[in-house]
């Protein structure tokens, strides 16, 4: 949380040294104006309500002094005050502390100390806000506690129902809203909405699940699109673009229905799950048409995902996850069964690495908190494509280890089997590997393709039994592994430049 601070001088010089000199952002500070004297503060202080004023003492048509003792008479909002004087001034700074003033800045200001102040005064305000805040929740504690108990569906005793009822009659419609945000902004999200809250007798905020709390407010006329609440939380949605989730439910007659409101608020919150980006605030009453889907075929999914993976296959693997994504938006499945659908392949990748190549697999998502997150969908797929990727990283690294040491065992399998209808694919069944990866492996150690190295065999094989002249040339093409005799004698050609019979001739 960042606190206002009006910085008031005289100096220009003065002014503009203590923007620059002091890094306030860092310090829980943002300026948000300047003065040059004490009347003109005063004016400022109204329209941009700081949280801190620093001001010089002395200073022409109101002091500092003077300008302090006007604001506390009015009472308009508490604010802290710090004096800036000199040596030659310390008689203002024993004046200030009559006023209640305890921090000042001493002329010409070294940063160091000025900074040793600030976070001291920012401790103050912290804990002065923290009260301020205490002091509204206790107000309407016991409220929120009893709408809180309606949220649970828990039983409400008779004095707790004759509140809520007084409560309810006081507005004509009441409705929940649910806010999601990520961890790291909840708590300042949280402190927004409290401030936006303040003095609002039909509005209260309920802490939900982790990272999550609600509103409950009551309303006489229009819709929630038409409170300001709801202007105020679109536009910190603007202001905090991610992580930041607002879904409304559909408004009830009494406030003893509130329940209803939430849980048609969750409903709604939950198809963030589809949109590419967050998009505004989303309302039941816009999408109680588009039903979520609760049933999904995840045996077929599974068998989908996996196969790629034993293959090596990273472009079938990013076919399945994008199929899967489609069929999940296409069936408006619900998101948590599409995030547990996720996870449970997930899980089965890791386990099929650590099996395959006896490396664990870390993903760079932690997987267990995938269920309580309001990831999208996108991004949902892209971590399982990222957790495929590096498992068929890792199983190639390992394979490429291993090949090193099989490549010859595979060499002298084919010089053993070249006489046979030997393919590829079946070398790579006899290997468990993949076909494509084995064709690159015996390629980069042979040099030749496998295909060439296969008919290089057969046809040194095949001279030697042309020169033995005791078989026809059609039996030493089946002899060599040719069932068709002109695929044999296309080979023979080619590498010999010569028909079989003119070879025959040639060693005779």
């Amino acid at each position: 949380m960042k606190f206002k601070v009006l910085l008031i001088d005289d100096e220009p010089s003065a002014l503009e040294g203590l923007q620059l000199w002091i890094n306030w952002e860092e310090h829980g500070f943002e300026v948000c104006g300047t003065s040059s004297n004490g009347k003109e503060g005063l004016e400022v202080m109204e329209q941009l309500e700081p949280d801190l004023v620093i001001t010089d003492v002395n200073m022409p048509l109101m002091n500092g002094l003077e300008m302090i003792a006007a604001w506390k008479h009015k009472k308009i909002k508490q604010i802290k005050f710090a004096i800036l004087s000199g040596y030659s001034e310390f008689e203002y700074a024993q004046t200030a502390i009559r006023y209640g003033i305890n921090h000042y800045f001493l002329k010409p200001l070294i940063p160091e100390e000025a900074e040793e102040e600030l976070q001291e005064i920012y401790q103050e305000l912290e804990q002065e806000r923290k009260k301020i805040d205490f002091k509204e929740m206790a107000s309407s504690e016991e409220r929120i506690n009893l709408i809180k108990g309606l949220l649970n569906e828990n039983l409400v005793d008779k004095a707790g129902q004759m509140d809520l009822t007084a409560l309810s009659a006081s507005e004509k419609h009441w409705n929940f809203c649910v806010v999601q945000t990520e961890p790291g902004l909840y708590a300042e999200l949280r402190g927004e909405v409290v401030a936006l809250l303040a003095d609002q007798g039909s509005m209260f905020l309920i802490d939900l699940e982790p990272n999550s709390f609600g509103v409950a407010y009551g309303y006489s006329t229009g819709s929630f699109e038409d409170h300001d609440i709801f202007q105020s939380l679109t536009q910190l949605q603007h202001q905090y673009s991610t992580g930041y989730f607002v879904g409304v439910g559909a408004a009830q007659d009494s406030l003893l229905k509130i329940v209803n409101s939430y849980r048609t608020a969750k409903e709604a919150l939950m198809h963030y799950f589809y949109e590419s980006e967050v998009s505004g605030i989303l309302s039941y009453q816009e999408l109680h048409h588009k039903p979520f889907s609760y049933h999904y075929d995840q045996i077929q999914l599974m068998d989908a995902m996996i196969r790629p993976i034993q293959l090596l296959d990273l472009i079938g693997f990013q076919q399945a996850v994008d199929s899967a994504a489609n069929s999940f938006r296409e069936m408006l499945i619900a998101p948590e069964v599409a995030k547990k659908i996720v996870i449970h392949i997930m899980y089965k990748i890791i386990d099929y690495t650590r099996e395959a190549s006896g490396v664990q697999l870390s993903t760079k998502l932690r997987i267990h908190d995938i269920l309580d997150s309001m990831i999208m969908l996108d991004d949902l797929m892209s971590n399982l494509l990222s957790c495929g990727q590096d498992c068929m990283n890792i199983l190639v690294t390992e394979q490429t280890k291993r090949s090193q040491g099989i490549i010859q065992e595979i060499n002298e399998y084919i010089q053993e089997h070249f006489r046979e209808s030997l393919t590829i694919k079946k070398l790579a069944e006899v290997f468990y590997m993949h076909p494509v990866y084995l064709g690159q492996l015996l390629m980069k150690k042979n040099g030749i393709h496998f295909n060439e190295q296969l008919h290089s065999l057969r046809i040194q094989e095949a001279e030697r039994l042309l020169q033995h002249n005791r078989l026809k040339n059609c039996e030493i093409a089946e002899e060599v592994g040719y069932s068709n005799y002109s695929q044999f004698l296309k080979q023979f050609e080619k590498k010999m430049k010569m028909c079989p019979n003119e070879y025959k001739n040639a060693k005779t």
